[in-house]
């Protein structure tokens, strides 16, 4: 077992499934153990809420052959399977049919092993749901993984799995991975398709990726999934080459704006990434982005709250629940009644104050190649802090901004954006550290970690749980 489980640690997903098509190892091999972990595990981290049964024959073909994989509990259907969004209002919703990014996942080869922990809705940077309970960060179990895809950097943290699928709204891919010590990529907008069910979620400004031990496998993952879905109302600009082929072609020299704020470890953070980007050739300079950045955060308030109440509505309609909100949290119930009471033209003045952000980003990288700030303003905080049991929706908003409040502008304006694990606090807490670029870069974000990543690795950085549990 000890070497089985070394050999597990030192491989990451794409490396996993070259052992699997070459024959070295079973088929199931790897889903064995990544569900022996899950029992070993998960009663400390309550970061997975579905278990699927044993898995389907595998896509041997695929790039990631036989490799176990995680969804978040929203976003991505599997014909079958569960999905309930963290609420109690889906708990008995499974799906008709795989979502366009569910095949294609399925066709990649990855072996479905269940799915994550996230909050109500996905409506929080803390995995602390009513339904689900709350998620634990694998490196100090009584602080939040973040949110809202908490449960997916947690098992990554924690050596369950190599990579997990998770969904970015406002950072929900990027906080995780800044508390938890892992790479996350938010993809441009609609680089990945959303539907066919759903054509863009929260106007455009959700995107589905993932959180990842290595740069390489988000990069590669990207390959397979990206591509725009039959009538989708945009997609990105398109690519040379492959995401992939990036991570080992070192940037040229790059010109990188940077802002410093938060506490004094994500100040400290984002220092010692500058310091380490110019120590790789590159210029860095003080040089925040010039956006309205109180009508980003009204807007994505407001759009937020439409698309919430739209689809609580709509679902218990579909379903004929009389009572919907008495099923939710009473801060979420709180936001459905405000998306309700929003006039169309609020609506549309929020969604060109998104247009307006897109202006001035792209502006921002007409002078910029990359935009260099923390992930977030506090490092992980205790379990609590973030939950919006006792707070009015307003409160709960505000405290949840001020949690991130550099990382929705990404996706308003639909601008690619990561954190890279590249510090820790003294107290042995990690520090994520943001990089965004120009729509449709991706490409230069994953040349810059993956240089990132040989100068300052973070692969046999490990939190004790996953060291003393097993």
């Amino acid at each position: 077992m000890k070497g089985q489980a070394v050999e597990y640690d030192s491989l990451d997903a794409l490396a996993m499934a070259e052992l699997v098509k070459r024959g070295d190892v079973a088929p199931d091999h790897f889903v064995k153990e990544a569900r022996r972990r899950i029992a070993a595990l998960n009663p400390a981290l309550n970061a997975v809420v579905h278990a699927f049964p044993d898995a389907a024959p595998v896509a041997m073909d695929g790039p990631f052959a036989g490799v176990p994989l995680l969804l978040k509990d929203t976003g991505v259907a599997l014909k079958g399977a569960p999905i309930t969004s963290g609420t109690r209002l889906h708990k008995d919703v499974v799906s008709p049919a795989d979502s366009t990014l569910g095949g294609r996942l399925r066709k990649a080869g990855f072996a479905f092993i269940g799915r994550t922990n996230t909050p109500e809705l996905a409506l929080s940077f803390t995995t602390e749901g009513a339904f689900h309970g709350a998620a634990r960060n694998p490196w100090d179990l009584d602080r939040t993984p973040g949110g809202s895809s908490g449960g997916a950097a947690a098992v990554v943290a924690a050596g369950i799995v190599p990579l997990t699928q998770c969904s970015d709204g406002a950072g929900s891919i990027r906080v995780p991975a800044a508390h938890c010590g892992v790479f996350g990529m938010k993809p441009s907008r609609l680089r990945n398709p959303s539907g066919p069910a759903i054509a863009e979620g929260i106007g455009g400004m959700a995107t589905l990726h993932a959180i990842s031990r290595s740069v390489r496998d988000s990069a590669a993952l990207l390959d397979v999934t990206h591509g725009a879905d039959v009538g989708d109302p945009w997609g990105s600009p398109p690519i040379e080459g492959r995401f992939l082929d990036a991570v080992s072609r070192p940037p040229r020299r790059l010109k990188i704006g940077m802002e410093v704020g938060g506490d004094a470890d994500c100040v400290a953070a984002v220092e010692a990434a500058a310091a380490l980007c110019e120590q790789l050739g590159h210029h860095v300079e003080i040089a925040p982005p010039a956006y309205d950045r109180e009508a980003v955060k009204h807007a994505w308030l407001t759009v937020a709250a439409v698309s919430v109440a739209r689809g609580v509505r709509g679902f218990a309609r579909a379903r004929g629940i009389a009572d919907p909100l008495a099923l939710m949290e009473p801060v979420n119930a709180e936001w459905v009644r405000r998306g309700d009471e929003i006039a169309g033209t609020d609506y549309l003045g929020a969604i060109d104050a998104l247009h307006q952000s897109s202006r001035a980003m792209g502006r921002y990288f007409a002078d910029y190649d990359i935009y260099l700030s923390p992930t977030t303003a506090e490092i992980a905080p205790k379990l609590g802090w973030l939950s919006g049991e006792g707070l009015s929706v307003d409160a709960f908003f505000d405290r949840f901004w001020a949690h991130a409040p550099l990382t929705a502008v990404f996706n308003t304006s639909g601008c690619p954006a990561m954190s890279v694990p590249l510090h820790w606090s003294e107290s042995g807490i990690p520090v994520g550290v943001h990089f965004g670029a120009a729509y449709g870069a991706e490409a230069l974000l994953f040349s810059l970690a993956g240089q990132l990543e040989i100068a300052r690795p973070w692969a046999t950085r490990r939190p004790q749980i996953s060291e003393d549990t097993l």
